[in-house]
Protein backbone atom coordinates (compact mmCIF):
# COMPACT_ATOMS: atom_id res chain seq x y z
CA UNK A 1 0.00 0.00 0.00
CA UNK A 2 2.75 2.44 0.94
CA UNK A 3 4.66 1.86 -2.30
CA UNK A 4 1.50 2.43 -4.34
CA UNK A 5 0.83 5.79 -2.69
CA UNK A 6 4.38 7.16 -2.71
CA UNK A 7 4.47 8.50 -6.28
CA UNK A 8 0.98 10.05 -6.21
CA UNK A 9 1.19 13.86 -6.23
CA UNK A 10 4.95 13.95 -5.75
CA UNK A 11 6.63 17.01 -7.24
CA UNK A 12 9.95 16.05 -8.80
CA UNK A 13 11.75 19.36 -8.30
CA UNK A 14 11.40 19.28 -4.51
CA UNK A 15 10.50 15.70 -3.64
CA UNK A 16 7.51 17.05 -1.72
CA UNK A 17 3.82 16.33 -2.23
CA UNK A 18 1.12 18.52 -3.75
CA UNK A 19 -1.99 16.53 -2.96
CA UNK A 20 -4.44 19.40 -2.68
CA UNK A 21 -8.20 19.13 -2.31
CA UNK A 22 -10.13 18.17 -5.44
CA UNK A 23 -7.12 18.29 -7.80
CA UNK A 24 -5.73 15.46 -9.94
CA UNK A 25 -3.47 14.02 -7.23
CA UNK A 26 -6.35 14.09 -4.77
CA UNK A 27 -8.50 12.17 -7.24
CA UNK A 28 -5.77 9.52 -7.56
CA UNK A 29 -5.59 9.21 -3.77
CA UNK A 30 -9.34 8.88 -3.55
CA UNK A 31 -9.35 6.21 -6.23
CA UNK A 32 -6.65 4.35 -4.29
CA UNK A 33 -8.79 4.47 -1.13
CA UNK A 34 -11.83 3.12 -2.96
CA UNK A 35 -9.75 0.31 -4.45
CA UNK A 36 -8.41 -0.65 -1.00
CA UNK A 37 -11.94 -0.75 0.40
CA UNK A 38 -13.44 -2.80 -2.41
CA UNK A 39 -10.52 -5.23 -2.59
CA UNK A 40 -11.22 -6.14 1.05
CA UNK A 41 -14.95 -6.48 0.55
CA UNK A 42 -15.61 -3.43 2.73
CA UNK A 43 -18.74 -1.36 2.08
CA UNK A 44 -17.54 1.83 0.36
CA UNK A 45 -19.32 5.19 0.46
CA UNK A 46 -18.70 8.92 0.12
CA UNK A 47 -20.61 11.14 2.54
CA UNK A 48 -22.30 14.45 1.82
CA UNK A 49 -19.06 16.36 2.58
CA UNK A 50 -16.80 14.30 0.33
CA UNK A 51 -15.22 12.17 3.06
CA UNK A 52 -14.60 8.53 2.10
CA UNK A 53 -15.65 5.57 4.27
CA UNK A 54 -14.88 1.85 4.17
CA UNK A 55 -17.12 -0.23 6.47
CA UNK A 56 -16.52 -3.65 7.99
CA UNK A 57 -19.96 -4.49 9.35
CA UNK A 58 -23.31 -2.73 9.07
CA UNK A 59 -22.80 1.05 8.69
CA UNK A 60 -26.25 1.69 10.14
CA UNK A 61 -25.89 -0.41 13.29
CA UNK A 62 -24.49 2.37 15.47
CA UNK A 63 -21.78 2.50 18.15
CA UNK A 64 -19.20 2.21 15.37
CA UNK A 65 -15.46 2.30 15.92
CA UNK A 66 -13.83 4.52 13.29
CA UNK A 67 -10.17 4.96 12.43
CA UNK A 68 -8.32 6.78 9.67
CA UNK A 69 -6.84 10.17 8.83
CA UNK A 70 -6.35 12.11 5.57
CA UNK A 71 -4.51 11.77 2.25
CA UNK A 72 -4.05 15.42 1.22
CA UNK A 73 -0.88 17.42 1.91
CA UNK A 74 0.46 20.89 2.55
CA UNK A 75 2.39 22.42 -0.38
CA UNK A 76 5.54 20.30 -0.81
CA UNK A 77 4.63 18.30 2.27
CA UNK A 78 5.98 14.97 3.43
CA UNK A 79 4.79 11.45 2.74
CA UNK A 80 3.69 10.51 6.26
CA UNK A 81 1.45 13.31 7.53
CA UNK A 82 -2.02 11.83 7.01
CA UNK A 83 -1.36 8.87 4.69
CA UNK A 84 0.43 6.91 7.42
CA UNK A 85 -2.83 6.88 9.39
CA UNK A 86 -4.94 5.71 6.45
CA UNK A 87 -2.49 3.00 5.35
CA UNK A 88 -2.09 1.81 8.96
CA UNK A 89 -5.87 1.60 9.32
CA UNK A 90 -6.20 -0.77 6.37
CA UNK A 91 -3.18 -2.70 7.65
CA UNK A 92 -4.86 -3.01 11.06
CA UNK A 93 -8.00 -4.43 9.41
CA UNK A 94 -5.81 -6.99 7.63
CA UNK A 95 -4.09 -7.87 10.91
CA UNK A 96 -7.41 -8.39 12.69
CA UNK A 97 -8.63 -10.66 9.92
CA UNK A 98 -5.35 -12.55 10.07
CA UNK A 99 -5.97 -13.16 13.77
CA UNK A 100 -9.48 -14.40 13.06
CA UNK A 101 -11.00 -11.45 14.92
CA UNK A 102 -14.51 -10.30 14.01
CA UNK A 103 -16.03 -6.96 15.00
CA UNK A 104 -19.04 -7.07 17.29
CA UNK A 105 -19.78 -3.47 16.34
CA UNK A 106 -19.16 -1.77 12.97
CA UNK A 107 -15.57 -0.83 12.18
CA UNK A 108 -14.78 1.82 9.58
CA UNK A 109 -11.74 3.37 7.92
CA UNK A 110 -12.16 7.01 6.88
CA UNK A 111 -10.31 9.46 4.67
CA UNK A 112 -11.31 12.98 5.67
CA UNK A 113 -11.15 15.48 2.82
CA UNK A 114 -9.03 18.63 2.74
CA UNK A 115 -7.52 18.28 6.20
CA UNK A 116 -4.58 20.57 5.48
CA UNK A 117 -6.57 23.39 3.88
CA UNK A 118 -3.71 23.94 1.44
CA UNK A 119 -5.89 24.93 -1.49
CA UNK A 120 -8.87 26.76 0.01
CA UNK A 121 -7.36 28.04 3.27
CA UNK A 122 -9.48 26.29 5.93
CA UNK A 123 -7.96 23.28 7.66
CA UNK A 124 -9.99 20.14 8.42
CA UNK A 125 -12.70 21.17 5.96
CA UNK A 126 -14.24 17.68 5.72
CA UNK A 127 -14.49 17.13 9.47
CA UNK A 128 -15.51 20.75 10.16
CA UNK A 129 -18.41 20.41 7.73
CA UNK A 130 -19.41 17.06 9.21
CA UNK A 131 -19.57 18.46 12.73
CA UNK A 132 -21.19 21.74 11.68
CA UNK A 133 -18.24 23.88 12.76
CA UNK A 134 -17.90 25.16 9.18
CA UNK A 135 -21.06 26.55 7.60
CA UNK A 136 -21.77 25.03 4.18
CA UNK A 137 -22.42 28.41 2.55
CA UNK A 138 -19.02 29.65 3.72
CA UNK A 139 -17.33 26.46 2.52
CA UNK A 140 -18.89 26.68 -0.94
CA UNK A 141 -17.66 30.28 -1.31
CA UNK A 142 -14.01 29.56 -0.39
CA UNK A 143 -11.62 30.25 -3.28
CA UNK A 144 -8.13 29.07 -4.18
CA UNK A 145 -5.22 31.18 -5.45
CA UNK A 146 -6.66 31.09 -8.98
CA UNK A 147 -10.09 32.26 -7.86
CA UNK A 148 -11.70 28.81 -8.25
CA UNK A 149 -14.51 28.31 -5.75
CA UNK A 150 -14.59 25.20 -3.60
CA UNK A 151 -18.10 24.51 -4.86
CA UNK A 152 -16.94 24.53 -8.48
CA UNK A 153 -13.89 22.36 -7.75
CA UNK A 154 -16.06 19.78 -6.00
CA UNK A 155 -18.60 19.79 -8.81
CA UNK A 156 -15.89 19.23 -11.43
CA UNK A 157 -14.68 16.27 -9.34
CA UNK A 158 -18.18 14.77 -9.43
CA UNK A 159 -19.39 15.76 -5.96
CA UNK A 160 -22.54 17.81 -5.32
CA UNK A 161 -21.62 20.92 -3.28
CA UNK A 162 -25.29 21.56 -2.52
CA UNK A 163 -25.20 18.55 -0.18
CA UNK A 164 -22.55 20.01 2.13
CA UNK A 165 -23.48 20.36 5.79
CA UNK A 166 -23.58 18.87 9.26
CA UNK A 167 -23.95 15.09 9.25
CA UNK A 168 -25.67 14.52 12.57
CA UNK A 169 -26.96 11.06 11.74
CA UNK A 170 -23.47 9.82 10.93
CA UNK A 171 -21.99 11.34 14.06
CA UNK A 172 -24.68 9.69 16.18
CA UNK A 173 -23.61 6.29 14.82
CA UNK A 174 -19.95 6.71 15.85
CA UNK A 175 -19.02 5.40 19.28
CA UNK A 176 -15.28 6.19 19.09
CA UNK A 177 -12.73 7.62 16.66
CA UNK A 178 -9.03 6.73 16.84
CA UNK A 179 -6.51 8.47 14.58
CA UNK A 180 -2.95 7.27 14.07
CA UNK A 181 -0.53 9.99 12.96
CA UNK A 182 3.18 10.46 12.53
CA UNK A 183 4.63 12.45 15.41
CA UNK A 184 5.30 16.09 14.50
CA UNK A 185 8.19 16.71 16.83
CA UNK A 186 10.67 14.53 18.75
CA UNK A 187 9.02 14.06 22.13
CA UNK A 188 8.67 10.26 21.92
CA UNK A 189 12.40 9.67 22.40
CA UNK A 190 13.08 5.92 22.36
CA UNK A 191 9.39 4.97 22.26
CA UNK A 192 8.07 3.91 18.83
CA UNK A 193 4.44 4.70 19.73
CA UNK A 194 2.78 7.23 22.01
CA UNK A 195 -0.69 8.49 22.91
CA UNK A 196 -2.01 12.05 22.61
CA UNK A 197 -3.40 13.85 25.64
CA UNK A 198 -4.51 17.12 24.05
CA UNK A 199 -4.19 19.50 21.10
CA UNK A 200 -3.12 23.09 21.69
CA UNK A 201 -5.62 25.77 20.67
CA UNK A 202 -4.70 27.18 17.28
CA UNK A 203 -5.95 29.33 14.43
CA UNK A 204 -5.22 31.22 11.23
CA UNK A 205 -5.42 34.99 10.73
CA UNK A 206 -5.10 36.95 7.47
CA UNK A 207 -3.26 40.28 7.60
CA UNK A 208 -3.92 42.62 4.63
CA UNK A 209 -1.46 45.51 4.30
CA UNK A 210 -2.82 48.13 1.85
CA UNK A 211 -0.24 50.53 0.43
CA UNK A 212 0.42 52.37 -2.81
CA UNK A 213 2.00 50.88 -5.92
CA UNK A 214 4.87 52.93 -7.30
CA UNK A 215 8.17 52.75 -9.15
CA UNK A 216 11.00 51.03 -7.25
CA UNK A 217 13.66 53.17 -8.94
CA UNK A 218 12.18 56.66 -8.79
CA UNK A 219 10.15 56.84 -5.56
CA UNK A 220 12.03 58.40 -2.64
CA UNK A 221 11.89 56.49 0.67
CA UNK A 222 9.97 59.33 2.34
CA UNK A 223 7.36 59.24 -0.44
CA UNK A 224 6.68 55.52 -0.22
CA UNK A 225 3.64 53.79 1.27
CA UNK A 226 5.21 50.36 1.19
CA UNK A 227 3.09 47.48 2.56
CA UNK A 228 6.03 45.06 2.21
CA UNK A 229 8.02 46.98 4.81
CA UNK A 230 5.07 46.88 7.22
CA UNK A 231 4.57 43.17 6.59
CA UNK A 232 8.27 42.48 7.20
CA UNK A 233 8.02 44.24 10.54
CA UNK A 234 5.03 42.09 11.50
CA UNK A 235 6.91 38.90 10.56
CA UNK A 236 9.86 39.81 12.78
CA UNK A 237 7.52 40.86 15.59
CA UNK A 238 5.75 37.50 15.48
CA UNK A 239 9.09 35.79 15.98
CA UNK A 240 10.22 38.09 18.77
CA UNK A 241 6.97 38.19 20.74
CA UNK A 242 6.77 34.39 20.94
CA UNK A 243 10.47 33.62 21.46
CA UNK A 244 10.89 31.60 24.64
CA UNK A 245 7.20 31.79 25.55
CA UNK A 246 4.31 29.36 25.61
CA UNK A 247 3.07 30.29 22.14
CA UNK A 248 4.11 30.01 18.50
CA UNK A 249 3.33 32.50 15.73
CA UNK A 250 4.36 31.96 12.12
CA UNK A 251 3.81 33.85 8.88
CA UNK A 252 4.28 31.04 6.37
CA UNK A 253 2.30 32.24 3.38
CA UNK A 254 2.26 35.56 1.54
CA UNK A 255 0.59 37.01 -1.59
CA UNK A 256 1.80 40.25 -3.16
CA UNK A 257 0.19 42.60 -5.67
CA UNK A 258 1.26 43.49 -8.31
CA UNK A 259 4.24 41.24 -7.49
CA UNK A 260 6.77 42.98 -9.70
CA UNK A 261 10.51 43.10 -9.01
CA UNK A 262 10.77 46.78 -9.92
CA UNK A 263 7.52 47.88 -8.30
CA UNK A 264 6.52 48.87 -4.80
CA UNK A 265 3.61 46.65 -3.83
CA UNK A 266 0.06 47.94 -3.47
CA UNK A 267 -1.09 45.02 -1.30
CA UNK A 268 0.70 42.42 0.79
CA UNK A 269 -1.48 39.69 2.25
CA UNK A 270 0.12 37.44 4.87
CA UNK A 271 -1.34 34.51 6.79
CA UNK A 272 -0.46 34.04 10.45
CA UNK A 273 -0.60 30.61 12.07
CA UNK A 274 -0.55 30.78 15.85
CA UNK A 275 -0.74 28.07 18.54
CA UNK A 276 -0.27 28.01 22.30
CA UNK A 277 -0.51 25.77 25.32
CA UNK A 278 -3.72 27.50 26.43
CA UNK A 279 -6.25 29.94 25.00
CA UNK A 280 -5.20 33.06 26.99
CA UNK A 281 -1.61 32.60 25.78
CA UNK A 282 -2.85 32.26 22.20
CA UNK A 283 -4.98 35.40 22.48
CA UNK A 284 -2.04 37.33 23.92
CA UNK A 285 0.28 36.18 21.12
CA UNK A 286 -2.11 37.16 18.33
CA UNK A 287 -2.90 40.49 20.00
CA UNK A 288 0.82 41.26 20.28
CA UNK A 289 1.42 40.50 16.60
CA UNK A 290 -1.60 42.58 15.63
CA UNK A 291 -0.37 45.57 17.67
CA UNK A 292 3.05 45.30 16.05
CA UNK A 293 1.48 45.08 12.59
CA UNK A 294 -0.57 48.22 13.26
CA UNK A 295 2.49 50.09 14.54
CA UNK A 296 4.58 49.18 11.49
CA UNK A 297 1.69 49.99 9.18
CA UNK A 298 1.29 53.45 10.72
CA UNK A 299 5.04 54.04 10.42
CA UNK A 300 4.95 53.17 6.71
CA UNK A 301 1.74 55.06 5.95
CA UNK A 302 -0.24 51.96 5.03
CA UNK A 303 -3.47 50.43 6.31
CA UNK A 304 -3.74 46.95 7.83
CA UNK A 305 -6.84 44.78 8.21
CA UNK A 306 -6.90 41.52 10.21
CA UNK A 307 -9.44 38.72 9.75
CA UNK A 308 -9.61 35.42 11.59
CA UNK A 309 -10.10 32.62 9.06
CA UNK A 310 -10.23 29.62 11.38
CA UNK A 311 -9.95 28.81 15.07
CA UNK A 312 -9.90 25.61 17.11
CA UNK A 313 -10.06 25.81 20.92
CA UNK A 314 -8.01 23.55 23.16
CA UNK A 315 -8.90 19.86 22.73
CA UNK A 316 -8.56 17.40 25.60
CA UNK A 317 -9.03 13.89 24.28
CA UNK A 318 -11.54 11.57 25.89
CA UNK A 319 -9.75 10.35 29.03
CA UNK A 320 -11.33 6.85 29.29
CA UNK A 321 -10.64 6.22 25.61
CA UNK A 322 -7.12 7.62 25.90
CA UNK A 323 -6.44 5.35 28.86
CA UNK A 324 -7.76 2.32 26.96
CA UNK A 325 -5.38 3.10 24.13
CA UNK A 326 -2.46 3.43 26.50
CA UNK A 327 -3.36 0.17 28.27
CA UNK A 328 -3.63 -1.73 24.97
CA UNK A 329 -0.26 -0.45 23.77
CA UNK A 330 1.33 -1.13 27.16
CA UNK A 331 0.02 -4.70 27.15
CA UNK A 332 1.40 -5.30 23.66
CA UNK A 333 4.83 -3.74 24.22
CA UNK A 334 5.41 -4.36 27.92
CA UNK A 335 6.56 -0.74 28.26
CA UNK A 336 5.14 2.46 29.65
CA UNK A 337 3.51 4.58 26.95
CA UNK A 338 4.26 8.31 26.64
CA UNK A 339 1.13 10.48 26.85
CA UNK A 340 1.83 13.92 25.39
CA UNK A 341 0.11 17.01 23.98
CA UNK A 342 0.66 18.31 20.46
CA UNK A 343 0.63 21.69 18.79
CA UNK A 344 -0.62 20.24 15.49
CA UNK A 345 -4.29 20.21 14.51
CA UNK A 346 -6.04 17.02 13.41
CA UNK A 347 -9.46 15.76 12.33
CA UNK A 348 -9.60 13.94 15.69
CA UNK A 349 -9.54 17.33 17.38
CA UNK A 350 -12.52 18.57 15.37
CA UNK A 351 -14.51 15.38 15.96
CA UNK A 352 -13.80 15.44 19.70
CA UNK A 353 -16.65 17.90 20.28
CA UNK A 354 -19.13 15.34 18.93
CA UNK A 355 -17.71 11.86 19.61
CA UNK A 356 -15.08 10.31 21.93
CA UNK A 357 -11.71 10.59 20.17
CA UNK A 358 -8.10 9.64 20.83
CA UNK A 359 -4.81 9.54 18.92
CA UNK A 360 -1.75 7.34 18.53
CA UNK A 361 1.59 8.85 17.46
CA UNK A 362 4.34 7.01 15.57
CA UNK A 363 7.86 8.26 16.27
CA UNK A 364 9.45 10.73 13.86
CA UNK A 365 13.26 10.48 14.30
CA UNK A 366 14.03 13.92 12.88
CA UNK A 367 10.99 15.76 14.22
CA UNK A 368 10.61 17.41 10.79
CA UNK A 369 7.07 17.64 9.40
CA UNK A 370 5.26 19.54 6.62
CA UNK A 371 8.44 19.05 4.60
CA UNK A 372 9.86 16.48 2.16
CA UNK A 373 12.30 15.55 4.97
CA UNK A 374 9.47 14.15 7.09
CA UNK A 375 10.25 10.52 7.92
CA UNK A 376 9.58 7.47 10.07
CA UNK A 377 11.38 4.16 10.41
CA UNK A 378 9.64 1.15 8.89
CA UNK A 379 9.93 -0.73 12.18
CA UNK A 380 8.15 2.12 13.99
CA UNK A 381 5.43 2.25 11.35
CA UNK A 382 4.88 -1.49 11.75
CA UNK A 383 4.76 -1.07 15.52
CA UNK A 384 2.18 1.68 15.08
CA UNK A 385 -0.01 -0.45 12.80
CA UNK A 386 0.23 -3.35 15.26
CA UNK A 387 -0.70 -1.05 18.16
CA UNK A 388 -3.66 0.27 16.19
CA UNK A 389 -4.80 -3.30 15.48
CA UNK A 390 -4.61 -4.10 19.21
CA UNK A 391 -6.62 -0.98 20.02
CA UNK A 392 -9.29 -1.72 17.40
CA UNK A 393 -9.58 -5.30 18.60
CA UNK A 394 -10.10 -4.03 22.15
CA UNK A 395 -12.71 -1.48 21.05
CA UNK A 396 -14.58 -3.26 18.25
CA UNK A 397 -14.11 -7.00 18.65
CA UNK A 398 -14.72 -7.64 22.36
Amino acid sequence: MWRELLPVGRYGATGGYRRHAWNGADAECRAWFEEQARSRGLAYEVDRNGNQWAWWGDPGAGDAVVTGSHLDSVPDGGAYDGPLGVVSSFAAVDALRGRGARPVRPLAVVNFGDEEGARFGVACTGSRLTTGVLAPERARALTDADGVRLADAMERAGHDPAALGRDGDRLARIGAFVELHVEQGRALGDHPVGVASAIWPHGRWRFDFHGEANHAGTTRPEDRRDPMAAYAGAVLAAREHTRGGGALATFGRVAVEPNGTNAIASLVRGWLDSRAADEPALEDAVAAVRRAAEEHAAREGVRVEVARESYTPVVSFDVPLRDRLAAAVRAATGREVPVLPTGAGHDAGILSAAVPTAMLFVRNPTGVSHSPAESAEESDCLAGAAALADVLEELACR
